[in-house]
């Protein structure tokens, strides 16, 4: 409730300038998502439907002049999962950011992040404090390149069990060709690590993916994309009794239309996941709709 109050208290300062040159935007946005996904061994000896609604509600307050931006945001996302025997999840964000344009092609952005009750790679049920640095060197407007590193300190709910611990680091590169409004050409890629006691947390991940971003009609872009992720866990032992070592291929497709504020974005995905765990080699498809409107 106390992101909500920051906001409607500063909601009659929108865009103010005290003079200065600093302006104060107060921001929200709220979301309705839509998922449906199948998931199906190779044999198709087992089929796994899941269907789920989730809200979003989102407050920031933003304070920027000509070169500076500073932005305080919080968000929580309630997702209910339809089916018997499926339990409902939630996770909170809060976000602290500065961004500084050092020159006309240079910016550096400084971040930190607090997550409860996050998904993540190796846990369910995951808190963390995150904290970044983002550099961004655009010489023109049609090339930019980005690398940003960020640190991970996480605790992870055991159930029964005591909580444990891991940390790592993440690594994000990407380099955009801007061909138009709207028009882009990404690639990226992506290298983290969590270090754990526990042996069922620690892993060792590596993507790549690329990305075309095609408007079709006002307000109206399809973006077509293709990610490779490879992912090596510390003690998590496969089948043949090795370390397991899993491998995801996910082509997807993604319609973005944001008529006004409104914000409405379809997505089909299709996951191939191969993996030296039989158990866990499988594939299927996910399908998103989401609705959200922008305050």
């Amino acid at each position: 409730m106390l992101p909500l109050a920051l906001w409607c208290a500063a909601a009659p300062l929108a865009a103010a300038d005290d003079g200065s040159g600093w302006r104060l935007e107060p921001d929200a946005r709220i979301e309705i998502q839509t998922v449906s996904a199948q998931t199906t061994t190779r044999d198709e000896e087992l089929v796994i439907d899941g269907e789920a609604v989730s809200l979003r509600g989102q407050v920031g307050l933003g304070l920027e002049s000509r070169r500076t931006r500073l932005r305080v945001e919080a968000d929580r996302i309630e997702v209910f999962r339809l089916g018997d025997g499926r339990r409902d999840i939630s996770r909170d964000r809060l976000t602290a950011t500065v961004q500084q344009d050092v020159t006309r092609t240079l910016e550096v952005q400084l971040q930190a992040r607090r997550y409860d009750d996050l998904v993540t790679v190796e846990s369910a049920d995951t808190d963390e404090w995150q904290g970044s640095a983002r550099v961004t060197f655009e010489p023109s407007r049609e090339n930019r390149f980005r690398l940003q590193g960020t640190w991970r300190d996480r605790q992870y709910d055991n159930a029964a069990g005591p909580a444990t611990t891991g940390e790592g680091a993440r690594v994000d590169a990407q380099y955009r060709r801007r061909f138009g409004p709207y028009h882009y050409l990404t690639f990226d890629l992506r290298s983290e690590s969590i270090a754990s006691d526990d042996p069922a947390r620690g892993y060792e991940r590596d993507s790549a993916g690329v990305a075309y971003t095609r408007p079709v009609a006002k307000d109206l872009r399809v973006r077509p994309a293709l990610e490779v992720i490879k992912t090596r866990f510390d003690g998590r032992i496969a089948d043949d009794g090795s370390l397991r070592r899993d491998r995801q291929v996910v082509p997807e497709v993604e319609v973005l239309w944001w008529p006004g504020k409104w914000r409405v974005e379809a997505e089909a995905k299709y996951v191939f996941f191969d993996s030296n765990e039989s158990s866990r080699e499988r594939e299927g498809y996910r399908l998103t709709l989401s609705v959200g409107y922008a305050f």
